[in-house]
C-alpha cells in the first residue's frame, strides 16, 4: 500500500523542520520512559530506606533520594505515566465533546450559534484549579476529577477552534456545490468540513497537550490530583519545598521534567504548525 504524495511532502516537511524534531525527540523520550514505567524502574517506589534519605545524586541513585529514601528518578518515571495520561485523556475529552458542539454551532448558526458559545464562554470562565476545587469538594481529590477538570476546561477551546474553523469553511465553493448537490448538514460536515480542519485541530491537541501536563502538575501541588502512593511531579515539587535547602535535588529534577515535557510538545505544535497550515507555509 503506497503512501499519498501529500503524506510524503508533508512528511518530508517535517522532518526537516528543527523544531518539530526536536519535540518528537523529546516527547518520544518521555513517553518511551512511561512506557518503560510499567516494567521497569531502578527502584520499587514504594520502597522506604529512611537511613538514605536526603541522599544527593550518586552511582546507586541517579538522581539523589527524596526525604523517605524513595529513589527520585523512579518517582519521575512513574510519575510521567500519571501525568500524561491525565493530560491525554482530558484532551481526548475536549475533542470528543468540544469539537461536535462547535461543528453544530457553525452549522445551525442563529440561536443555536448564540446559545452553544454563551454557554462556552461561561465554562472557559472557570479555569481547571477551580473546576477542581469544586468538584473535589463533592467527590473527593483523585486523578479521575483532575481528568474531568481539565478535560471540562478543554471542551470550550476545541469548540471555538472547530467553529472559528468551520464557518470560515462553510462558504466556499466546494461546500455550496455539495448542498447544491442534495448533501445535508450532517454529510457536508463529516465528508468535507471536519477533513478541512484536522490538521487544525491536531495542532490545538499538543498544545493543549502541555497545558494539560502544567494542570495536572498545578492540581498534584495544592493536593487535588493524583493521591499517593501514587507518584506524581507535581506532589513532589509540593514535598520538596519544605526540603530545599536541605536537598535541592527533590525539586530540580521534578521540575526539569516539568519543563522539558511541555517544552519538547510546545516545539511539537510549533513544527506541526509549520508544516500543516499552508498560509504559514506561503508566509515563510
Amino acid at each position: 500500500m503506497s503512501v499519498p504524495a501529500e503524506w510524503q511532502q508533508n512528511l518530508a516537511k517535517a522532518f526537516s523542520n528543527r523544531s518539530f524534531l526536536i519535540g518528537l525527540i523529546i516527547t518520544g523520550l518521555i513517553a518511551l520512559t512511561a512506557v518503560l514505567s510499567f516494567v521497569w524502574t531502578p527502584y520499587a517506589v514504594g520502597t522506604l530506606d529512611i537511613a538514605g534519605k536526603l541522599k544527593p545524586p550518586s552511582e546507586a541513585h541517579w538522581l539523589g533520594t527524596d526525604h523517605y529514601g524513595r529513589d527520585i528518578l523512579s518517582m519521575i518515571m512513574v510519575g510521567s505515566r500519571n501525568s500524561i495520561a491525565v493530560a491525554l485523556v482530558s484532551v481526548v475529552i475536549g475533542i470528543a465533546v468540544g469539537v461536535p458542539l462547535g461543528l453544530w454551532a457553525a452549522a445551525r448558526g442563529g440561536l443555536i450559534d448564540e446559545i452553544l458559545m454563551r454557554f462556552n464562554d461561561l465554562v472557559f470562565a472557570f479555569p481547571a484549579l477551580l473546576s477542581a476545587v469544586m468538584i473535589t469538594a463533592v467527590f473527593g481529590p483523585g486523578a479521575v476529577n483532575a481528568i474531568i477538570a481539565i478535560g471540562i476546561f478543554n471542551i470550550p477551546v476545541f469548540a471555538r477552534v472547530a467553529r472559528g474553523a468551520a464557518l470560515v469553511l462553510w462558504p466556499r465553493e466546494y461546500i455550496l456545490a455539495a448542498r447544491a448537490s442534495g448533501k445535508g448538514a450532517l454529510r457536508i460536515t463529516v465528508e468535507h468540513i471536519l477533513p478541512n480542519m484536522a490538521n487544525l485541530l491536531i495542532v490545538q491537541a499538543t498544545i493543549q497537550f502541555s497545558l494539560g501536563i502544567l494542570a495536572e502538575a498545578g492540581l498534584s501541588y495544592v493536593g487535588l490530583g493524583s493521591q499517593p502512593p501514587m507518584p506524581s511531579w507535581g506532589r513532589m515539587l509540593f514535598e520538596a519545598q519544605t526540603m530545599i535547602s536541605l536537598a535541592p535535588h527533590m525539586a530540580l529534577f521534578p521540575g526539569l521534567a516539568i519543563v522539558v515535557t511541555v517544552l519538547g510538545l510546545n516545539l511539537l505544535g510549533d513544527g506541526l504548525r509549520d508544516v500543516l497550515d499552508p498560509r504559514l507555509r506561503r508566509d515563510r
